[in-house]
């Protein structure tokens, strides 16, 4: 039991230079409002960054077959 004080403390070290600083969350309302149109328009950058390039990827999945065929 002696001997297992000092290699938990080495053990901890690295883990309290890691303590990460609490945020500061407000559970007020935002000064701001989002209107209806930014919500859309968020909405449509999110969809189309995501559909976009699997769209892409899909559409020339042929074309990648028969390159790594030959």
């Amino acid at each position: 039991n002696m001997r297992l004080g000092p290699a938990i403390r080495l053990l901890q070290a690295p883990l309290r230079a890691c303590v990460v600083p609490k945020a500061h969350i407000s559970a007020k309302p935002a000064k701001t409002p989002t209107s209806a149109s930014e919500q859309a328009a968020a909405l449509v950058v999110t969809f189309l960054s995501f559909m976009v390039p699997s769209g892409w990827v899909l559409s020339h999945l042929q074309s990648y077959k028969s390159r790594s065929a030959e």
